[in-house]
């Protein structure tokens, strides 16, 4: 259903240039969304995706431990949309201080994604409504280190921001005037609180999404918090039990479309190609991420198995390939705090995995040394190598 233009536009002068900058209207979308047989379909998909995704986690030895690493892949893929170019393996070994070389305000970006998206779904456990001001402290702690600590962390911005182009005169996209910002978040947060009516989950998410790019409403971070209310929606709406559903894959592999469909739904009014869209990526992010875990779930249990072989050594060696599944990139160091092992019984249980094939070191030094949990990094690696 093609609406026309969804918002309004408000002049404003920009250094000497007249300026349009859009003021969406409030959602849910008027008319209503129109949900035919192929949108109803792919809700439908995505709804038992997620179910099999939810299912599927408890299935797992230790969700925690699946969730401890997704949350770091997802950091990683989400601040590569934006520009930065740590890897997995970057923000693993930061996070371990044996980060020499790596890209240091990248992946400081990457940890406070991390940092922000655990914030946000402890503050969801502890009954703290999703509200704007939870998505200020998210975004207050996603800029507190690095790049964007001077730009109003936790803060709506006070200035005008667009998207695209050197200046808001020839942006590709301006935003709602900064004083328009509070009256179109309180819109957005009286939706995501089912104000005037209840709009169903997976719609709410596509929509509140689309909602948040359009207001843009701080002046750095908006596609990283924008990504991460997604997760956050269906955390607080009980379709996952644990924030393990993201979308900046797909959104990275379908760049140019994602882009397209917000621009046709803030013109014509075309809510339901993005509806479709949306709930196809949904789907298809549901099925990667259980997919994976259940990889994870049966390599783990193969090396185990492997492991409970090798005699005199496997105790300790079953010690260490449990820190490795939280932390697949290990120093001796780390792994003596994290199991209480002595330096030379990790030693040489790291020795034993790796003539097993289980571990790689991968430094090539003497000292310092770092080891890999090779398969196991390497299925968590899938889709964000550097390109």
């Amino acid at each position: 259903m093609k609406r026309g233009l969804t918002g309004d536009y408000s002049t404003l002068v920009v250094g000497e240039e007249q300026v349009r900058a859009f003021v969406p209207h409030p959602l849910p979308p008027e008319p209503v969304l129109e949900v035919n047989a192929q949108l109803r379909e792919a809700l439908d998909q995505a709804l038992l995706a997620l179910g099999r995704l939810d299912s599927v986690t408890t299935l797992l030895p230790d969700t925690q431990l699946f969730l401890y690493l997704y949350v770091r892949k997802e950091a990683v893929l989400s601040s590569r949309i934006e520009g930065a170019q740590s890897s997995l393996s970057d923000l693993l070994l930061f996070e371990l201080d044996e980060a020499p070389g790596v890209p240091l305000d990248d992946v400081v970006e990457v940890s406070n994604y991390v940092a922000a998206m655990k914030h946000g779904h402890e503050r969801l456990r502890e009954s703290f409504p999703l509200s704007n001001r939870l998505l200020r402290e998210i975004h207050g702690i996603l800029l507190a280190k690095g790049r964007g600590s001077d730009r109003l962390p936790g803060e709506f911005r006070r200035s005008q921001n667009w998207i695209g182009g050197s200046r808001p005169g020839n942006a590709v996209f301006v935003p709602p005037p900064a004083d328009r910002v509070e009256e179109c978040m309180a819109a957005l947060e009286r939706f995501l609180h089912d104000l005037p009516e209840r709009t169903p989950v997976l719609l709410k998410a596509a929509l509140a999404h689309l909602q948040f790019e359009t207001i843009h409403p701080f002046l750095d971070g908006n596609g990283r918090v924008g990504r991460l209310l997604i997760p956050l929606i269906l955390c607080q709406e009980k379709v996952l039990r644990e924030p393990l559903l993201y979308m900046s894959l797909y959104l990275k592999q379908h760049r140019a479309r994602y882009f397209e469909l917000l621009s046709a739904v803030r013109l014509t009014g075309d809510w339901e190609s993005w509806a479709l869209f949306f709930a196809e990526g949904m789907r298809e992010m549901a099925d990667g991420a259980a997919t994976t875990a259940r990889k994870l779930a049966e390599v783990s249990v193969e090396d185990r198995a492997r492991i409970t072989a090798l005699g005199r050594v496997s105790g300790s060696a079953l010690r260490i390939h449990q820190a490795l599944q939280r932390r697949p990139l290990v120093s001796i160091p780390h792994l003596v705090r994290e199991t209480r092992l002595s330096a030379p019984t990790a030693a040489s249980a790291l020795a034993a995995l790796g003539k097993s094939g289980i571990v790689r070191e991968i430094t090539g030094r003497k000292r310092n040394r770092i080891f890999a949990y090779e398969r196991y990094l390497a299925l968590l690696r899938e889709g964000t190598e550097r390109e």
